[in-house]
């Protein structure tokens, strides 16, 4: 029996469902940005002006709104990992993209927690969006680097965007703001050379 075309279209969202789920982004970077990724649902919900429910049918998880939030953030990680691609040798793009991406995973908070899901196991865990954008940069900058012979053939993507999480967890309880994550970079890049 063929499906009705009604059944496999997705119905586009009602101009108030619209309103809503943008307040909701809004509210929630607000939100995040103010309490990190622990920020209360209830409290974003309420200053939404939309009921808990309305949440939870747009985000179903803390994890889905945290990523609709931040989305826009992390798809300009990766454009910028392009960007640095053009403009400098593969070696030095993946050491600036690299500490670019430590620097934006402490100044925004709740980014840490997001960005997690780009260098857990593959395994069980589905990769989300923003993970799947994560890597897919550290792909292409990791793969010039190997290819130019300024880092080790050895090296794959996840495992230097878990190093690179560790670097920024490590500068943020050194000093708080970052100021070391050039040095513990050039001290974990120095390690990974060809």
């Amino acid at each position: 029996m063929a499906r009705s075309i009604w059944m496999t279209q997705v119905r586009p969202m009602r101009a108030d469902a619209r309103r809503n789920y943008e307040r909701l982004l809004k509210v929630a970077a607000e939100a995040f940005a103010e309490h990190g990724e622990g920020a209360s649902l209830d409290d974003i919900a309420k200053r939404a002006g939309v009921g808990s429910g309305t949440l939870y049918r747009h985000f179903p998880t803390r994890q889905a709104l945290l990523e609709a939030a931040y989305v826009d953030r992390v798809e300009g990680f990766a454009r910028r990992a392009d960007e640095l691609a053009r403009e400098l040798p593969p070696g030095q793009a993946l050491t600036e993209w690299l500490y670019e991406l430590c620097v934006g995973t402490i100044q925004v908070r709740g980014m840490k927690t997001l960005l997690g899901s780009a260098v857990t196991d593959g395994g069980s865990t589905v990769l989300t969006a923003c993970g799947t954008h994560v890597r897919g940069a550290a792909e292409r900058l990791v793969s010039a680097a190997r290819a130019e012979g300024s880092l080790r053939g050895d090296v794959e993507p996840v495992e230097l965007l878990r190093l690179a999480h560790g670097v920024a967890g490590a500068a943020e309880l050194a000093d708080g703001g970052g100021e070391s994550i050039r040095r513990y970079l050039t001290l974990l890049t120095e390690g990974l050379r060809g």
